[in-house]
């Protein structure tokens, strides 16, 4: 039977060790999932304590079982802060280093001093908090991946579960002091699920990664880099397909002579620019509406849900909170203006790339006029057809 549990604890370590260079491999290859490599700092620590285990069960001692211990809760509490560490995104090591501290401190002095058998019960019962712990963490953040979390959450709590049922053995016992590894059912039971545990979560650490990095994929197409705002991409996404009624408006910005100020100030001045205006249009936006960034300096705002007359009211205080901006960047200082067309959709709706071009035709009615205003659609031109010439691509 020892031969057979130590055979169990060798492929428990095994799979441990594979995943750990899945894992590994897999952060390397891109690095913006941190809490894989904490998953591997915790893996490392269970394997060691897995090596330094089966040293105990060889020929028992206090010493072997006692560093067994801190190197394996010291994994399983990194397993915890590397769950923390998903949904929360902070750095998972003081985390890490307080649990191992309260497990140490609340099991160690017992295996010290002899009671090996009270220690394990200690061990295996912290264990199962901190797995059904972790599993809870990825509870709170199922919404980001609802598969992959759903089987990370069972996996975890079903092997916190089996160190629980290991506990309870070790309890009905009743013996405080072994001096041997408890070798039994539940030990059994408890590395086979492990084993099997660890292949899933495993796998499923891997699927999450693989989501992640398409959700990241999906966000940077949809996104402009400079602003953060969404791209022309993103505002057709959403809006392409639709009609707009009388209570919703398309307001289009532009940035009165941009090109002088590039060709004035530098290309990097210019950005900064751009992202001044992009912090004003999103001050301004309406709860149920969209702010885009079209292409150059040219900017989107949809607007639901308003009342007539609103939507020109938003762009003059876009407009007038821009102009107002002092703007002093590497000791040199400017005021931009900027211009804005509103278009309205009718009562029986109107496609949104129709209104777009009408908002956009005003736009350069405003241009036109002097820049450094607002101009809005007339009745006639919101009911005929869109413009050929300035259509959005």
């Amino acid at each position: 039977m020892t031969l057979d549990y130590r055979s169990l604890l060798l492929a428990l370590g095994v799979s441990a060790a594979c995943l750990m260079v899945t894992l590994f491999g897999t952060w390397f290859s891109r690095r913006s999932d941190s809490f894989l490599l904490t998953l591997v700092v915790s893996l490392c620590l269970i394997v060691a304590g897995i090596i330094v285990y089966s040293f105990f069960t060889a020929q028992s001692g206090l010493a072997p079982l006692a560093i067994a211990y801190a190197l394996m809760m010291s994994g399983f509490s990194a397993i915890n802060a590397a769950s923390v560490q998903f949904r929360s995104g902070g750095s998972p090591w003081r985390l890490a280093g307080m649990l191992s501290f309260i497990c140490l401190a609340l099991g160690m002095p017992l295996i010290l001093v002899g009671l090996d058998g009270l220690g394990l019960i200690i061990m295996n019962v912290l264990t199962a908090i901190l797995l059904v712990g972790t599993g809870c963490q990825y509870w709170a953040a199922r919404r980001e991946a609802p598969g992959p979390l759903l089987g990370m959450v069972i996996l975890y709590c079903v092997s916190g579960f089996s160190f629980a049922l290991c506990a309870g053995v070790l309890i009905a016992d009743g013996r405080s002091s072994l001096g041997e590894p408890p070798i039994n059912w539940a030990e059994n039971l408890n590395i086979g699920i492990c084993i099997a545990g660890m292949t899933g979560i495993g796998s499923l650490s891997l699927a999450l990664h693989q989501w992640r990095m398409a959700a990241l994929h999906r966000h940077e197409a949809m996104t402009d880099a400079l602003t953060g705002l969404v791209n022309r991409r993103a505002l057709f996404d959403q809006f392409g397909g639709k009609r707009l009624n009388a209570s919703t408006a398309v307001i289009v910005f532009d940035i009165d002579r941009f090109k002088s100020i590039n060709d004035r100030f530098g290309h990097s001045f210019g950005d900064e620019v751009l992202k001044l205006f992009a912090q004003d249009l999103l001050a301004e936006m309406v709860p149920a509406g969209a702010v885009a960034r079209l292409g150059g300096e040219e900017f989107a705002m949809v607007v639901s849900e308003v009342m007539p007359g609103r939507a020109e009211r938003i762009a003059n205080s876009v407009r007038m909170r821009f102009a107002a901006r002092d703007i002093v960047i590497d000791g040199k200082r400017l005021r931009c203006t900027v211009s804005g067309g509103v278009s309205v959709g009718i009562p029986e709706g109107q496609p949104f790339e129709t209104v777009l071009n009408l908002a956009d035709g005003a736009l350069y009615d405003a241009k036109d006029a002097g820049r450094d205003r607002v101009e809005i659609a007339s009745y006639l031109r919101s009911i005929a057809p869109a413009p050929d010439s300035r259509t959005s691509a």
